[in-house]
C-alpha cells in the first residue's frame, strides 16, 4: 500500500510538472527537450522500469522521425530560393483563392512525409511571399496549421506524437507497422484537410503593397542540425515518459470512456499533444479509445500555439501574438471538435 502511494504520487507530481511547467516557465519551455529529458528518466526510475530493452527502444525509435527532418531540411534549403518565385506564380495564374487551397491540402497530406516541421518551414516562406492583411494571412497561417497537425500523424515520420504513438502500440495486441496510423485515422484525418482548403479559399484576398507577416531570419545549417538534434532528444524523452507512466495511465485511463477522453484532452490547446500522447497512451486500450485520445490531442493541438510544434514555429519566425491565434484557432478548433464528437457518437 505504502509502495503503492509512493508510485503514483510520484508519478502524479512529475506529470504535473510535465505539464504545467512549460506552459508556466518561459526557461523550461526555451530548454523544453532538456527538461522532459530529466522528467523521462524520473519517472522510470520511479516506476522502476529500467531495463535494456528500454534504452534500445529509446536509442532507436526516434531515429526514423530524425533522418526525416534532417533530410527534409537539406532538401527545403535547396528549394527555398525557388518558393516566393513560385507562390506569386501560382497566386498570378490561378488566384489567391487556388493558392490558399494548395497551401492547405498539399502540405497538410506531405506533411506526414516531409515531416510537419519542413511543412511549417515551407508555410512561413510561402506566407512571406504573399502580399495579404495581416488578418487574413494568420488566418492562413492558423488553417494551414491544423491541416500540417492533422496531416502529420499518418505516418510515424510526421511528427512526434505518430512516432511515439506507433512506438507505445508496436507490440501485442495492436501490432503497429509504418501504416498503423494511416489505416486507423485516414478516414478522420483527410476529408478534414480538404476541408479546411476549401475553408481557406473563402479568407479575403485584398492585396496590399508589403507582406505583414515575414519570416524573422534566414535558415543555416547549424540551425538544421540543432533543430534536428532537438527532435531526436525530444522523442527519446517521450519513450522513456510513456514507459514511466505506464503505471499511472494502466491504472486511472486504459477503462476511462473514450468519448471523455476525447474532451479531456482539449487540454492539447496549451500542452504539447506529443508530450500527452507519450501519458496517456496504453497498449492495452480498444482501438475506439485511442482513436478518441489521438483525435481530441489532433485537433485542440491546432487552437492555441503550444499545442502543436507547426503553431510554434509559425508563430515564432512571423511573430503572430497568442491572443491574434486564439481569435481565429479556439473557435475554428471547437467548431472541428463538435462536428468530430457528433460523428464519434455515431461511429465509436
Amino acid at each position: 500500500m505504502h509502495n503503492d502511494l509512493w508510485l503514483i504520487g510520484g508519478l502524479g507530481t512529475i506529470m504535473g510538472m510535465v505539464l504545467l511547467l512549460p506552459f508556466l516557465s518561459k526557461r523550461v519551455e526555451e530548454d523544453l527537450e532538456a527538461f522532459l529529458l530529466i522528467m523521462g528518466v524520473l519517472s522510470v526510475s520511479v516506476s522502476r522500469l529500467w531495463s535494456w530493452h528500454l534504452l534500445h527502444e529509446a536509442i532507436l525509435d526516434p531515429i526514423k522521425i530524425t533522418l526525416a527532418v534532417l533530410i527534409a531540411g537539406f532538401l527545403f534549403e535547396i528549394i527555398r530560393p525557388k518558393l516566393h518565385k513560385w507562390t506569386l506564380a501560382i497566386a498570378k495564374r490561378f488566384g489567391y483563392g487556388t493558392l490558399m487551397f494548395l497551401i492547405v491540402v498539399v502540405l497538410g497530406l506531405l506533411s506526414s512525409v516531409i515531416t510537419a516541421i519542413i511543412a511549417a518551414l515551407i508555410l512561413v516562406e510561402i506566407v512571406s511571399a504573399m502580399k495579404l492583411h495581416r488578418k487574413t494571412e494568420v488566418r492562413i497561417v492558423v488553417i494551414a496549421c491544423f491541416a500540417i497537425g492533422l496531416g502529420a500523424v499518418l505516418t510515424p515520420l510526421g511528427e512526434p506524437l505518430a512516432t511515439i504513438a506507433v512506438a507505445k502500440l508496436k507490440g501485442p495486441p495492436h501490432n503497429a507497422d509504418f501504416f498503423f496510423l494511416l489505416r486507423m485515422l485516414g478516414v478522420w484525418v483527410i476529408p478534414p484537410v480538404f476541408a479546411l482548403g476549401i475553408l481557406a479559399t473563402f479568407l479575403e484576398k485584398k492585396i496590399i503593397k508589403h507582406t505583414e507577416l515575414k519570416e524573422d531570419k534566414p535558415e543555416y545549417i547549424k540551425d538544421i542540425l540543432s533543430r534536428t538534434l532537438k527532435v531526436y532528444i525530444f522523442v527519446f524523452a517521450l519513450v522513456l515518459l510513456g514507459t514511466g507512466f505506464t503505471p499511472l495511465v494502466e491504472r486511472y485511463l486504459v477503462n476511462a470512456s473514450a468519448k471523455a477522453l476525447f474532451w479531456v484532452n482539449i487540454i492539447s490547446a496549451i500542452l504539447d499533444n506529443a508530450t500527452l500522447t507519450a501519458a496517456e497512451l496504453s497498449p492495452n486500450m480498444p482501438a475506439a479509445t485511442i482513436e478518441c485520445i489521438l483525435l481530441g490531442l489532433l485537433i485542440a493541438g491546432g487552437m492555441l500555439i503550444p499545442g502543436n510544434i507547426p503553431n510554434i514555429i509559425c508563430a515564432n519566425k512571423l511573430s503572430i501574438k497568442s491572443k491574434e491565434w486564439a481569435v481565429y484557432g479556439v473557435p475554428l478548433g471547437m467548431v472541428i471538435m463538435i462536428v468530430f464528437f457528433v460523428i464519434i457518437l455515431f461511429v465509436l
